[in-house]
């Protein structure tokens, strides 16, 4: 089904590494609203999808989560694999360092690892896809939060790609949330029950 391409979507390539932004991206790796969370919740969510227009847009969109998680575990893959451990230290990141070297691990910024509880399914359309587009949202803004810890462009240029495909995630999921309205012409009733 997935053709791999040995490229990034977008390119990331750290010289001048920031500790404390990548901490900060671990957010986006392993955290509740991380891209895998949201990778994994549309590629399971595709199979209860009552048409195959939302189907084949969970798959789009959880497939491309993958490749944006990809990114930032080379962005923080590229940061922390020639850090020193005092400036680990001093970034909050020994403890990542005690249980996983200087390896990209799916854990939040706290150290939380990730957890399937994070991926989201219910089997009723409605609530899964105005879980996604929420999900979108929280993508985007964390996105905005951790470029504001930054001025370097290596990670800005990289951040900026990401965050406006959170847009357009949001845009698509809304054209689901339109087929549901037709499928589903009294919101409430989700599966038509």
């Amino acid at each position: 089904m997935w053709i791999y391409q040995k490229k990034l979507e977008f390119p990331v390539r750290i010289s001048n590494p920031d500790l404390t932004v990548a901490k900060a991206l671990m957010a986006q790796y392993g955290g509740p609203d991380s891209e895998l969370s949201a990778g994994m919740r549309y590629l399971t969510q595709r199979f209860t999808a009552p048409d195959d227009r939302i189907r084949a847009t969970l798959n789009d969109i959880g497939t491309e989560e993958i490749a944006h998680w990809e990114m930032i575990g080379t962005m923080i893959l590229q940061s922390m694999e020639n850090a020193p451990l005092q400036e680990l230290e001093r970034a909050g990141l020994i403890g990542h360092y005690a249980m996983h070297g200087r390896a990209v691990y799916p854990s939040d910024p706290n150290g939380v690892p990730f957890t399937a509880s994070y991926i989201q399914s219910t089997g009723d359309p409605i609530a899964d896809i105005a879980e996604d587009m929420a999900a979108e949202q929280k993508a985007r803004a964390t996105y905005e939060h951790v470029m504001d810890l930054t001025d370097n462009e290596q990670y800005l240029a990289p951040l900026r790609f990401l965050r406006e495909r959170e847009i357009v995630h949001f845009q698509r999921f809304s054209e689901c949330w339109n087929i549901l309205k037709e499928i589903y012409p009294e919101p409430a009733r989700g599966r038509g029950r």
